[in-house]
């Protein structure tokens, strides 16, 4: 069976172009969405993968109905071939999985795309890396400067509890607890 999938990004867009062309090229099924392509979470999108059965074909307008990403448009078009189902794009002939090259051409499109992760993945660790030499701390910044932590931890010292320091410094408890047990950590050479 072909299923056909439109998309509109607003709602004051009209997606009976689209619809024409997909019943043209021989649809029996249509699925409608009105929504960002940058969503992960497309409803109708999802009913329609849940919904294939091997042998059926999800046939799109163009590439950027059904997504906005080479690595959106990969992971989608993993789901169809589990599914045993094909895919086909009616404005890129070369998208067209029911054909042998479209086939291969989805294949280079998987493996470049595996490398472009893999590139982003090296260079993200290691420009962390020369950040972290160059004493760039990552992650959120600390709710209480180094002098309020001293402060905080006098004040618990000197038999305050744990909420009337966290009144003082206006934080949750959670951050005097944090910041008391890491004291400890680094007292026993733990930290």
């Amino acid at each position: 069976m072909k299923i056909g999938y439109a998309r509109v990004s607003t709602s004051d867009q009209n997606p009976d172009l689209q619809l024409t062309a997909l019943k043209e090229a021989g649809c029996q099924r249509l699925f409608r969405e009105k929504g960002s392509g940058t969503q992960r979470q497309r409803s109708e999108l999802a009913r329609l993968l849940d919904q294939l059965r091997p042998g059926d074909t999800v046939v799109v307008w163009k590439l950027d109905r059904l997504a906005r990403s080479t690595r959106d448009l990969l992971e989608i078009a993993e789901v169809i071939r589990v599914a045993e189902a094909s895919f086909r794009s009616l404005s890129e002939p070369w998208a067209d999985t029911t054909t042998p090259a479209g086939k291969m051409i989805m294949t280079v499109l998987a493996g470049i795309g595996e490398f472009e992760r893999d590139l982003i993945r090296e260079r993200t660790g290691a420009g962390r890396a020369v950040a972290k030499q160059r004493g760039v701390r990552f992650g959120r910044p600390p709710k209480l400067s180094i002098e309020q932590q001293a402060l905080a931890l006098r004040l618990l010292d000197e038999g305050q509890s744990v909420g009337e320091v966290a009144k003082t410094f206006k934080v949750h408890g959670v951050t005097i607890y944090r910041l008391a047990s890491h004291q400890k950590r680094v007292a026993r050479g733990i930290a």
